[in-house]
């Protein structure tokens, strides 16, 4: 597989959960109401989506600018559950 191949692989898997969220957001926004989204699922995401930012940043990695938008996103999501209940 060609490296241009693989980096296509990258940039459209970044879009699509990039992306996913944004509606999650969106719905979150319109009703504040986040009764049927799970906490942990939020904070271990968001931890994860923060070590791929460190990951990304350290290897100089284009997956660093995908996960900041992701991270940014699932944190606004975090906050509103907290916030909603």
């Amino acid at each position: 597989m060609t490296e241009q191949s693989i980096e296509l692989i990258g940039t459209v898997a970044a879009i699509c959960t990039t992306f996913c969220f944004s509606f999650q957001c969106y719905k979150v926004f319109k009703t504040k109401s986040t009764k049927d989204i799970s906490l942990i699922m939020y904070i271990v995401f968001t931890v994860g989506t923060a070590n791929w930012i460190a990951y990304g940043y350290f290897l100089s990695d284009p997956i660093f600018y995908s996960n900041i938008i992701t991270t940014a996103l699932s944190l606004y999501i975090l906050a509103a559950k907290i916030k909603y209940g």
